[in-house]
């Protein structure tokens, strides 16, 4: 699977065409955007970080037992049809069509014809933005996330604000709950929060804030396996759960998207770094 590497203002840019995904944003030396050592890049195989397309569906789907996992536009070929790179801004463009998929595991659980575009801009910050067309003529609904892993110092110091006082359901607990206060870590985290609104990530060790901006995303998901799944997962090494989260703009369960046949959708999410003191 061969990467597409490109120069940005102050770092680095890295993609590849399968699943359309931006898997690496380095500013200097220092990764904002995570990615495991241990992600395989092998075809047909979900890459472990970066920003994951999950579409037309998220974990098991509505039903609880679509395969394969979040979809499978996240292992699709998608095909690059814009590449602006200048040194300093970068704007690439994927799309993937109904004909673009048949025969990949999954496609039977969704017939539809669709054009998705999946849009990466960046500049002094990066934004990722996926818009889905109904082509048919029949209408059609589905689930989507943008997957954002985030690189921080340790999680266990991490607060993440803008959630406070929203309803959520706990993956881990099976229950529903609301926010009080900054989100922290101490164990395994999955919630889906029911927030449209921007989120910060405050992260001490790395003395910078992560400005998570969303657009088309009532819905908010925040996860960290912590150490035991960590163990678990082959393309996850051992302790780099210590330095990741992941802040995904999505649009999830009774928030699905519901096009009729001519209508799109634009799912983005923006991260945009400053420094402690807000710079």
């Amino acid at each position: 699977m061969r990467p597409h590497t490109y120069p940005t203002a102050g770092g680095t840019v890295i993609t590849h065409d399968q699943g359309a995904h931006l898997t690496e944003w380095r500013l200097g030396d220092t990764p904002v955007i995570w990615v495991s050592s241990e992600s395989e890049y092998a075809e047909g195989q979900p890459i472990r970080g970066g920003v994951p397309v999950c579409w037309p569906w998220f974990g098991p789907g509505r039903p609880g037992d679509l395969t394969p996992a979040h979809g499978f536009a996240r292992v699709a070929p998608w095909r690059l049809v814009q590449e602006d790179s200048d040194g300093s801004a970068l704007r690439l463009a994927w799309e993937l069509t109904h004909a673009d998929v048949q025969g990949l595991p999954g496609t039977e659980h969704f017939v539809h014809d669709f054009t998705a575009r999946l849009r990466v801009t960046v500049e002094e910050a990066a934004s990722v933005a996926l818009t889905v067309r109904n082509d048919g003529s029949e209408p059609f609904d589905y689930e989507a996330a943008l997957h954002t892993y985030l690189q921080v110092g340790d999680i266990r110091q991490v607060e993440i604000a803008g959630l406070d006082g929203c309803d959520y359901f706990d993956k881990v607990l099976r229950a529903d709950a609301t926010q009080e206060g900054p989100v922290v870590f101490g164990g395994e985290t999955d919630r889906v929060y029911a927030s449209s609104g921007t989120v910060q990530v405050h992260d001490p060790v790395l003395r910078r804030t992560l400005m998570i901006e969303k657009a088309g995303s009532p819905n908010t998901v925040v996860w960290n396996p912590w150490a035991d799944k960590a163990r678990a997962m082959p393309d996850f090494a051992d302790h780099e759960w210590q330095q990741m989260v992941c802040v995904e703009a999505a649009t999830v369960g009774g928030h699905a998207v519901a096009l009729e046949p001519g209508q799109e959708h634009t799912l983005s999410t923006t991260v945009r770094v400053t420094t402690a003191n807000g710079s």
